[in-house]
């Protein structure tokens, strides 16, 4: 399956674009999280391929070969969506499907609102969609987690999660990829460092070395900076999105979860609340995946996208 490679000048940055699949296949755009690469999505690559569809996987901003400014305001949601929104104008799409995961999930809920007549299917992966909060989440967190270690609080001060992190680079996304749970999940003082108390882990079995490598060559020579930006923009998104804050996701949505997923227990409250924010929505449960549910069981992810596509979005 041959797959080209090509650098888009938008919305004031390079963007990295990789594509496959026949050239007048309709389009599918696949937008990756945290800390992940485009490659992650090869399964779906292949199979959507296939199928019929145009596949577009970028290297979000902050990742690989794409731009990675280094101003945190550089990357609040509407900028981001701003640049995906850029690409498909220079490639001339006018109807898309996109589906994102983790952090990508947030891109592809926001497209739609904002593009609700160019986004004509849409899938999440991990994290699900419950409108603007009614403040800031990074206040709730503040306020949910006084005392006590959180993440993406500890991601909030630029400079000291990229210290740890960027000392080894592979070991830090083998305890990401591998040992996510026990990174995310730990109850841990508030001054404590993302992987305090975690031993070194050997890749998990979805994560061939070859998969790996392209992982570690999305950071080698950056670092995590860029992709630690999109965590400080909480209340840059808040504010940015207020015109959105009473839409719907109108479009056919797929949404996906893995039964061991560390991200459900954090956003239950958001589950709750999805389906009258998404009126057309069909939710899966995929039983014995963890977050990076994609690649531990791209088969089965394949089966349900391709399935929803054909109803919704089908390739002819």
């Amino acid at each position: 399956m041959p797959i080209e490679n090509q650098l888009l000048a938008v919305n004031g940055i390079d963007l990295s674009l990789y594509s496959a699949g026949p050239a007048d296949g309709r389009p599918v755009w696949l937008l990756h999280g945290f800390p992940e690469c485009w490659y992650a999505w090869h399964p779906q690559i292949e199979a959507l391929s296939k199928a019929g569809y145009r596949v577009f996987a970028p290297e979000m901003r902050g990742y690989g070969q794409s731009s990675a400014p280094r101003d945190p305001a550089a990357y609040d949601l509407l900028t981001l969506c701003g640049d995906i929104q850029a690409a498909m104008d220079a490639l001339g799409h006018t109807r898309v499907a996109v589906v994102g995961h983790d952090w990508g999930a947030p891109v592809a809920w926001h497209l739609a609102l904002l593009e609700p007549a160019r986004v004509q299917a849409l899938g999440a992966l991990s994290v699900p969609f419950g409108g603007r909060p009614k403040r800031p989440a990074i206040e709730m967190m503040r306020t949910a987690y006084a005392g006590r270690f959180h993440y993406i609080l500890y991601f909030q001060q630029p400079g000291l999660a990229e210290a740890e992190l960027d000392a080894d680079i592979g070991r830090s996304l083998r305890l990401l990829l591998g040992g996510l749970g026990g990174a995310l999940l730990a109850d841990k003082a508030a001054d404590a460092k993302l992987f305090d108390g975690l031993a070194d882990l050997p890749l998990p079995a979805w994560c061939s070395p070859a998969l790996f490598a392209i992982y570690e060559s999305t950071f080698a020579g950056r670092g995590f900076y860029g992709a630690l930006n999109w965590y400080r923009n909480f209340e840059r998104n808040w504010q940015r999105t207020e015109p959105l804050a009473e839409l719907q996701v109108r479009q056919p949505t797929l949404f996906l979860l893995g039964e061991h997923d560390p991200v459900g227990r954090f956003e239950a409250p958001t589950l709750a609340r999805m389906a009258a924010k998404v009126p057309l929505l069909e939710q899966h449960l995929l039983p014995g995946c963890g977050h990076w549910l994609q690649s531990e069981d791209g088969p089965r992810v394949n089966t349900l996208l391709l399935d929803f596509l054909g109803r919704h979005y089908p390739a002819v």
